[in-house]
């Protein structure tokens, strides 16, 4: 079968070292079995992290619930608790798997594999390494589309079949993320490519093109754009009055990134016959593809709407445009209803109606249409971004960091779903991963804010005082009013035992303070710093101010700290600061917005 020599040849690619080739090979075959335990474990031998791999093992053994090479992979990753029932690896006899595993990933050494493997301590060793190769294949796999192949089209007449928003095919290639500040722009929408949908338009054809309509329907399902675009130029010879030849190019090209060769189609389907609507709506597509902010956008996707009523793509592709370009979610709500009243299990419909919930403040509705949209389609890779937004929205970042690790995989150069998942590692806890994340979205565009202010907050995190500062002091460039901001610096000139610097900074601090939360925090961290600058007297009258507050103003942890450091300052002598076990948080309550204030 073709599966079986696909698979071989990511095996054999791993045993060469060729990760990334497995890598691709392995998604290919999850895009047309996703819940297949075997290539689950295979990628997990391609990807590059432990969360990675965790993640591959744990969805090989929800596919297969009795798989034990993933439980065993889990448990010596840490992932699983020990079971008596899974037994080690055969290390006499390895399977053919573990032992490709075990060559792909044992480090080398200067008498070599063979001689490592002599002996019980080094076969224990590599196994380690084989089952942190195991678990990585399935998240990058997951999110690519999957295979599926669309019946042929009927000519009943009546009402335009369902069709989700981009017509996707299982091979388009998808170009180069570009840099772009601001909200997510539409191509990232627009040229992501997931499940293969019916040919929208089923005009009956002539007898002399049947035979060529035939190719071209097996070639869109299998996204083969060339054959595709050469085929609908015979049927557009021996049809010249037919408009949807050119649009099919038109699709074609727009898949292949070639945005001028898809405008010049879709004008022609215009010139051949003004009424077709979808057309407009490619049109459309791809002048925002080409200028987001470009003229007639707008128009085209309304004369989509205008010529064709029934076409939910067109209701789809304008509500997006109001979303990303105009900042209008009322107009962009609209146009959903009548997109889902058409195509009620568009997933992309669902997707687009939790931004629009999420832009008016009504979270619970966002995060009912973005699970809704996950779970209509698990391969649509921008829904897990929505989805992790929403859950870093109603600040459940524990849930966040999933979706948003998995639509990182396939779209890693998104800086600001970077950006989202750093603060989703920082709220947790994970400074370290909140570092290296926030890292590499400043390598993509370091005219982020939040960068700044959320790897700072990071760096306080690890203990980097230097790093912290020098971060907080960039982000107070795009937010000089943000309370987070100029707390995040004082704490980091506390951090460099700059006790002035950050007495100073907590003055200016406080004028910033509105809530009971913010000022709790001042009075906290000024306290500390007026001890260190040996104003014992001042440092007393914060610790009674920050236990005048509510308690649910703070952390039980503040609280205690506070009653303890006030024992000690009256006492007949004051002596040293009791020792600090308790840190006060500053994790900001509310989201920055990524444009710098004026």
């Amino acid at each position: 079968m073709a599966e079986d020599t696909l698979l071989q040849e990511a095996i054999q690619a791993l045993q060469k070292g060729e990760r990334e080739r497995a890598r691709e090979i392995l998604r290919r075959l999850l895009k047309a079995e996703q819940n297949n335990a075997t290539y689950w474990l295979w990628m997990s031998a391609a990807v590059e992290t432990q969360k990675e791999r965790i993640y591959c093992l744990q969805t090989a053994l929800r596919a297969d619930p009795e798989n034990a090479a993933a439980r065993r992979g889990l448990v010596l990753l840490g992932a699983m608790p020990p079971d008596e029932d899974v037994q080690p690896f055969p290390l006499d006899r390895p399977r053919q798997w573990e032992e490709d595993l075990a060559l792909a990933y044992e480090p080398p050494r200067p008498q070599g594999l063979k001689t490592l493997l002599t002996g019980p301590i080094g076969r224990l060793a590599a196994l380690g390494l084989i089952v942190t190769g195991i678990i990585a294949l399935a998240v990058y796999s997951f999110f690519a589309p999957r295979r599926r192949y669309t019946p042929l089209p009927t000519f009943t007449p009546g009402p335009s079949p369902t069709f989700t928003f981009t017509p996707t095919s299982i091979n388009a290639a998808v170009g180069p993320t570009p840099t772009f500040v601001g909200p997510t722009p539409l191509w990232a929408i627009l040229e992501a490519t997931y499940t293969p949908t019916p040919l929208y338009v089923n005009t009956p054809r002539q007898p002399q093109s049947r035979d060529l309509y035939r190719i071209v329907r097996e070639a869109y399902a299998e996204g083969d754009w060339p054959t595709v675009i050469t085929s609908m130029e015979q049927i557009a010879t021996l049809e010249p009055d037919a408009a949807d030849p050119y649009y099919y190019i038109g699709e074609a090209y727009r898949f292949l990134g070639q945005y001028g060769e898809a405008f010049d189609a879709y004008t022609k389907a215009i010139e051949v016959n003004p009424d077709f609507g979808p057309a407009y709506v490619g049109r459309a597509r791809v002048r925002y593809l080409m200028n987001p902010r470009g003229d007639n956008i707008l128009e085209d996707f309304t004369s989509g709407i205008e010529k064709d009523p029934n076409f939910p793509e067109a209701y789809i592709g304008r509500a997006a445009y109001l979303l990303e370009q105009r900042d209008d979610p009322e107009a962009a709500l609209n146009d959903l209803e009548q997109a889902l009243s058409l195509s009620p299990d568009s997933a992309l419909a669902h997707m687009y109606l939790a931004r629009a919930y999420l832009a008016l403040g009504e979270t619970e509705e966002a995060l009912r249409a973005a699970e809704t949209a996950h779970q209509l389609d698990l391969t649509l890779i921008p829904a897990y971004r929505t989805l992790g937004r929403v859950y870093a929205t109603l600040g459940r970042m524990e849930d966040a960091l999933g979706p948003l690790q998995t639509y990182l995989l396939y779209e890693p150069d998104d800086a600001e779903a970077l950006v989202l998942l750093g603060q989703a590692y920082h709220a947790t806890g994970d400074d370290e991963s909140a570092v290296d994340v926030l890292t590499r979205a400043v390598k993509i565009n370091n005219k982020i804010g939040e960068i700044y202010l959320y790897r700072g907050l990071a760096y306080i995190g690890v203990g980097d005082g230097t790093a912290a500062a020098y971060d907080l002091k960039t982000a107070l460039r795009y937010y000089p009013d943000s309370f987070e901001v100029s707390l995040g610096l004082a704490r980091a000139y506390m951090l460099q035992e700059h006790y002035g610097d950050a007495y100073l900074q907590l003055e200016r601090s406080k004028s910033l303070a509105e809530s009971d939360e913010q000022k709790a925090l001042v009075y906290y961290w000024r306290a500390l710093s007026l001890e260190e600058l040996e104003n014992f007297s001042a440092a007393q009258d914060d610790w009674e101010r920050l236990l005048a507050l509510p308690a649910s103003a703070m952390t039980p942890e503040m609280r205690a700290t506070a009653r303890e450091h006030l024992n000690a300052l009256a006492s007949p002598t004051p002596g040293p600061s009791p020792t600090k076990t308790a840190t006060a948080t500053s994790t900001p309550t509310s989201t920055a917005t990524s444009t710098p204030t004026p």
